[in-house]
């Protein structure tokens, strides 16, 4: 029996870290596929936060504008001590800045985010196949070769990479064999309840505390009559069923008659994993999101994580794909992993502190917000590189507000948007050695902008100045998932020439002609 013909990559789970990564290697021209073994798209509410970083990838995706329609600004939380309530700010609200056009978190239900990345990915011209579960995964030097059952019984798909984002209990994971080192507290447990509720407030997310870590919450879920009820059990308690016996247990916790629940939409019962895999993957497979790391609840920050997983991998498996070094695969793990253990230690300690009833617990800030995660010292931002006076190399890359030459005032994130790298030439010096460098001719493409010259784009209001800590000519290359890849304020040329093959095809690739999988959207160089 003659094995199919492998496709670019195989995706196994469809939530947000495994939409997020075929949307953006689809519109890189790859060919993938991307299955679940659900039936149908998740309903829950579950991870219902995207932070300004996660808000950003979403608009570079294209899929901001229905999680934006699907969703709104958290209220305030609504602290109840008996019959009082004290309102609590959680978020600070932020205006929007230059530099950070999404500053506040986004309340919206997982199940909505599903659905706009899906969307997404349907407008790419392609669809996740639910209903069809990995049950063996097998490799070798050159292809994945995964069994997966479906309805109409089993398939084999042969892929060149495949990733696993099917969740904490990943099939992928197991069959690799990777370690999922950390732990599971089985006696604390959370029933998540997604309810039509009459008799409660829906400006503001009510909390009701108690002695001893139990805890109520209600969270209004946008443009629904719904709220996610969070409602923690104790070491023995067995979770509540019906609606009755739901209500029940609201109402003699919170001692509010007032509160009905008249439908129930999904319900789960949630304990606090906190584990990282030992690997981000094996050979030709990879792990994204909750296959990779679990966390609490507390501080929105699993999702996001996972986003941002598949939103660093993307890239660089088309970039390999493509004809550059295949070391460039082992710079995720080496990127996301202390990303995810950084954010294991938040979320944790955001959990410990709302089961003691620490009020700074319940505070977010800077730190969920992901601005501020940076690649710096890692394997493609070598610390000995040269700074401007605000960014490093493997910082995040911030937006500005530029004039072109026609006079039309345009974001850089706007100018970022797509497949392509981009480089920013800042004065004389950086633009002339900019229209030199050399860049292949497969893989992703570069985007040139110089600023400052007739024919570029100026900066009158210096936001690029100020965001970027310019001080006098530099070159800066962005890499295609918005993090900087290099800093030049000298040398630009040799510098840059240098940084550029550690994440682009060889230079003997320039010349030869590739499969037909390398890019045909990401544009020609400008």
């Amino acid at each position: 029996m003659n094995r199919p013909q492998a496709i670019d990559v195989l995706i196994i789970g469809a939530g947000p870290s495994g939409s997020a990564l075929a949307i953006d290697l689809v519109r890189r021209g790859l060919d993938v596929r991307i299955v679940d073994k659900s039936p149908h798209a998740f309903d829950g509410s579950r991870a219902k936060g995207i932070q300004p970083r996660s808000l950003e990838v979403l608009e570079d995706l294209g899929a901001l504008d229905d999680v934006l329609a699907g969703g709104d600004i958290y209220p305030k939380l609504g602290l109840h001590a008996g019959p009082i309530g004290v309102p609590w700010k959680m978020f600070p609200h932020k205006e929007a800045t230059p530099d950070v056009p999404y500053p506040n978190t986004w309340l919206i239900p997982q199940f909505r985010t599903d659905r706009a990345l899906h969307a997404r990915l349907g407008e790419l011209g392609r669809q996740v196949e639910f209903g069809k579960e990995l049950t063996e995964l097998t490799q070798d030097e050159d292809t994945v070769v995964a069994k997966v059952v479906g309805a109409d019984g089993v398939e084999e798909i042969v892929a060149r990479h495949a990733v696993g984002a099917d969740g904490g209990s990943s099939a992928v994971r197991k069959q690799l064999d990777i370690g999922f080192v950390g732990t599971t507290d089985e006696a604390d447990r959370v029933l998540i309840v997604d309810a039509s509720v009459s008799g409660l407030a829906r400006n503001r997310w009510h909390m009701w505390p108690g002695l001893g870590g139990k805890l109520i919450g209600a969270c209004p879920i946008p443009h629904s009559d719904m709220f996610q009820w969070m409602i923690r059990l104790t070491p023995d308690e067995k979770p509540p069923q019906e609606i009755g016996a739901i209500i029940d247990r609201i109402h003699s916790h919170t001692r509010n008659r007032h509160i009905q629940l008249h439908e129930i939409h999904w319900t789960s019962v949630f304990r606090p994993n906190i584990r990282l895999a030992k690997h981000y993957g094996r050979g030709r497979v990879f792990l994204v999101g909750d296959a990779a790391h679990v966390h609490t609840p507390a501080g929105a920050q699993g999702l996001n994580t996972g986003m941002q997983d598949g939103y660093n991998l993307g890239w660089k498996l088309a970039q390999v794909l493509a004809g550059a070094d295949p070391a460039l695969l082992a710079t995720y793990e080496a990127e996301r992993q202390p990303i995810a253990a950084g954010v294991l230690g938040l979320s944790t300690e955001k959990w410990g502190g709302i089961a003691k009833l620490d009020p700074s617990s319940m505070k977010r800030g800077n730190d969920e917000q992901q601005l501020s995660l940076t690649y710096y010292g890692g394997p493609l931002a070598p610390a000995d590189g040269m700074r401007t006076e605000t960014l490093r190399v493997g910082d995040r890359a911030p937006d500005a507000r530029l004039l072109g030459a026609d006079g039309a005032e345009t974001r850089l994130f706007t100018l970022f948007q797509g497949p392509h790298f981009t480089a920013i030439a800042y004065g004389p010096g950086a633009t002339r050695d900019l229209e030199l460098l050399d860049w292949p001719t497969t893989g992703a493409q570069l985007k040139r902008l110089t600023i400052g010259s007739t024919a570029g784009f100026s900066d009158p209001q210096n936001t690029l100045r100020s965001a970027y800590g310019l001080t006098g000519d530099t070159l800066l290359l962005i890499r295609p998932d918005g993090y900087i890849g290099h800093i030049a304020t000298r040398d630009f040329l040799t510098t840059t020439q240098a940084a550029v093959q550690a994440m682009t095809p060889e230079a003997r690739s320039r010349t030869m002609s590739q499969p037909s999988h390398t890019s045909p959207g990401s544009g020609a160089t400008e």
